[in-house]
């Protein structure tokens, strides 16, 4: 029962793991090839053949030290060049307002 309970543990790492690669991998495809020059990050085709390796390893190859690759390049495409592709290409996460508004509006300290 033990071992049992420990596959199906496996198998939801071995699971996230994937998802994790493949998100990653459609964020860097729809993201612009001009964004990764301006965030000055490496190229557009180099993410995709790193995260798309990470996508294959997990589906073909179940050798936990090469997903732990993949894992471990798409998360840094997921916290560090995918919010610097947002703020070049001006997807920082505001609607076109100033670091000053609040969720209602703008803030002018009461004036």
């Amino acid at each position: 029962m033990l071992l049992s309970a420990f596959g199906s543990v496996l198998q939801l790492l071995y699971l996230a793991m994937l998802v994790l690669a493949v998100v990653a991998f459609v964020f860097a495809a729809t993201a612009r090839e001009d964004a990764y020059r301006a965030a000055d990050k490496k190229k557009k085709s180099f993410w995709l053949i790193i995260l798309g390796i990470a996508v294959a390893v997990n589906l073909l190859i179940p050798l936990l030290f090469l997903q732990l690759a993949g894992v471990v390049a798409s998360i840094v495409f997921m916290v560090d060049v995918r919010p610097a592709l947002k703020a070049v290409s001006g997807g920082g996460g505001r609607r076109g307002g100033s670091s000053s508004d609040g969720p209602y509006g703008p803030y002018n300290g009461g004036r």
